[in-house]
């Protein structure tokens, strides 16, 4: 069984318990090769239902969780999308297949370095890589019809929500320490969005959006 066989066969087992991903998500998962942008002291555990860490900061999202964002977007072709978070450049590249554009923007340069010379090896013309934290970034309202985010906030602002092109998706983990839940954010007009919270999980607070320490007395 060749490698391409294998990474299709673990994605399979892995989205099969919540319904399965359609044809187009499983094959961009399937044609970028994760193995690639794994560190090297972890490639036994390249296809692990586990956060994989890049550095001191940095981990890759799960197979499930990635498999599960996909599911929630069902980016079609033609969506231009923004990723918060780069992290290795795997999952940036996979959703390059599924849409017609990616700004992905990462604050660590370290890992912006390593995902550009990774996903510069895949000849992916679609995708613009920033190194700059989202915090302070300067994108216009309704410029994107999906927006992923790849760390957890507290909450979700309004600023965030108005990024989205009317019909688009954001797909944000909100809440803090072991109370976080997924949640897919859909624009239905100017002034007006619907959230539906997916399932439970965990992943690390936006760098520069921790909720501050209350003291009681």
């Amino acid at each position: 069984m060749d490698i391409k066989q294998a990474r299709k066969n673990v994605i399979e087992q892995q989205v099969r318990p919540w319904g399965g991903l359609n044809v187009r998500a499983n094959q961009a998962l399937t044609d970028i090769p994760r193995e690639n942008f794994v560190p090297e002291e972890y490639q036994k555990l390249v296809f692990a239902d586990i956060e994989i860490p890049l550095n001191k900061v940095g981990k890759m999202l799960s197979p499930k969780i990635e498999g599960r964002i996909l599911d929630s977007l069902d980016l079609k072709g033609h969506e231009n999308v923004l990723e918060v978070g780069t992290g290795s450049g795997y999952f940036t590249s996979v959703l390059s297949l599924l849409s017609n554009s990616v700004i992905s923007i990462d604050a660590d340069k370290d890992l912006h370095a390593l995902a550009k010379s990774k996903i510069n090896k895949l000849n992916l013309s679609n995708i613009t890589l920033k190194h700059e934290s989202f915090l302070t970034s300067n994108f216009e309202n309704g410029q994107f019809d999906a927006v992923v985010l790849g760390c957890a906030l507290p909450e979700i602002n309004k600023d965030l929500k108005k990024l989205l092109n009317l019909g688009g998706k954001l797909f944000v983990v909100v809440g803090s320490k072991n109370q976080m839940h997924a949640t897919l954010v859909s624009r239905l007009n100017e002034n007006e969005w619907h959230s539906k919270s997916l399932f439970e999980t965990h992943l690390d607070v936006m760098i520069g959006s921790e909720p501050s320490v209350k003291f009681t007395f």
